[in-house]
């Protein structure tokens, strides 16, 4: 299957999130994965009887087979497979080939989490560390020894200052103040000082620049173009989308300022027959403010090393040039674990001009970047509206 074919094929035809925040001990991941899947297909106007090919991850072991059966739903493909917090993407990615290749006719994404809640129950499941040998003995307090590692090094190869750093955060606060289900929703505006002065979790960075933690689940449908025109929502069409991954544990990057979203954004805009310039609306997968910077570089907004100035100013805040995370990101919308889908989520949102107080005028083409582990898998989409098909 060509770039040229799978391009515009397929769209997404309906999104929703679960109840999102702390949904409290009684509710699990696959509730909540199930709570988002029936308000998406219920947006596009479809019920589980429609779906024939599942992709999910919501907690335990055998996820899908767990869902499908949950869901009452007998798929003729089923991917699950986990590479962090951009699977989602990927999945979009995977089911987007399945549709064209005529393997089945609507994809249910979905996904559940539940880490504030698991805090709060009697017996809660283990967490276990995934540490290789060589790194044990040092016991490192992942993910956020690692992105602080690389925010180091960003730091010292480019002169990124934790004042820049302070600007990511800022603005992901300022958008998630007009989203009314963002965690930070009612908090108050952000400063540099605040940000800065916040208490220190692994040097250089504070508790606001990182993620939040909460329950959350997110869903997505997918069907091929032909048929989500005469579905109940706007479809939001897959223009591009490109997958790469280079390393698992961080002491294995090959340059920790660089990632593989240098190659997955490569193919997605080939695919899509796009570049940067092309781009309206940005969601990316701000675990950490140094996410935000990075990506901005490595997905060709800015020259590499340029991503602290290029936040600056309010450039990505609401009346910025360059709007992104306009739902408040991981830093202050939501965060459950693994924040992929909910770039997607956002981007199509966007693109109906359905995101309210927070609309980003005229948005017809949205990219959207998952990463997941430490700057270890990547993958980009790029959706449009059915002007730039």
């Amino acid at each position: 299957m060509s770039r040229k074919q799978l391009r515009g094929a397929t769209a997404i035809v309906g999104v929703a999130e679960s109840d999102l925040g702390d949904v409290g001990p009684d509710r699990y991941p696959i509730d909540l994965a199930a709570q988002a899947s029936v308000r998406a297909l219920a947006e596009a106007g479809l019920t589980t009887k429609d779906v024939d090919a599942v992709y999910a991850i919501a907690g335990g072991f055998m996820p899908n087979l767990s869902f499908g059966e949950y869901m009452g739903i007998r798929p003729r493909i089923s991917g699950g497979s986990n590479i962090g917090g951009s699977s989602f993407l990927s999945h979009v990615y995977h089911a987007a080939m399945a549709l064209e290749a005529g393997q089945c006719e609507v994809a249910l994404i979905a996904y559940g989490s539940t880490p504030r809640a698991d805090r709060q129950r009697k017996d809660p499941p283990p967490s276990l560390p995934e540490y290789p040998a060589y790194q044990a003995p040092y016991r490192p307090r992942d993910p956020v020894t690692g992105y602080a590692l690389a925010t180091a090094r960003h730091m010292h190869q480019y002169g990124t200052t934790s004042e820049q750093l302070a600007d990511v955060a800022i603005a992901a606060r300022d958008w998630a103040r007009l989203n009314p289900v963002a965690f930070s929703h009612d908090k108050p505006a952000l400063t540099r000082e605040d940000v800065l002065a916040s208490p220190m979790v692994s040097s250089p960075l504070t508790v606001r620049d990182c993620c939040l933690v909460t329950d959350g689940g997110g869903a997505l449908v997918m069907t091929r173009a032909d048929r989500a025109r005469d579905l109940a929502a706007k479809p939001a069409y897959l223009l591009g989308a490109g997958e790469a991954h280079w390393h698992r544990q961080i002491s294995q990057m090959p340059d920790l300022t660089v990632t593989a979203a240098t190659e997955s954004s490569a193919r997605a805009y080939a695919m899509a027959g796009l570049g940067a310039g092309d781009i309206d609306v940005v969601q990316l997968y701000d675990a950490f403010t140094i996410n935000t910077v990075m990506f901005l570089e490595d997905l060709g907004f800015c020259a590499k090393g340029e991503g602290g100035a290029f936040v600056g100013g309010g450039r990505i805040a609401p009346g910025g040039t360059l709007p992104v995370n306009t739902n408040g990101g991981g830093l202050s919308y939501c965060h459950p674990g693994m924040y992929g889908i909910f770039t997607a989520i956002e981007a199509v949102r966007q693109l109906r001009g359905e995101a309210g107080a927070r609309q980003v005028a005229d948005a017809e083409i949205a990219l959207c970047h998952g990463n997941g582990g430490q700057f270890s898998s990547q993958v980009t989409a790029i959706l449009g509206v059915e002007a730039a098909l």
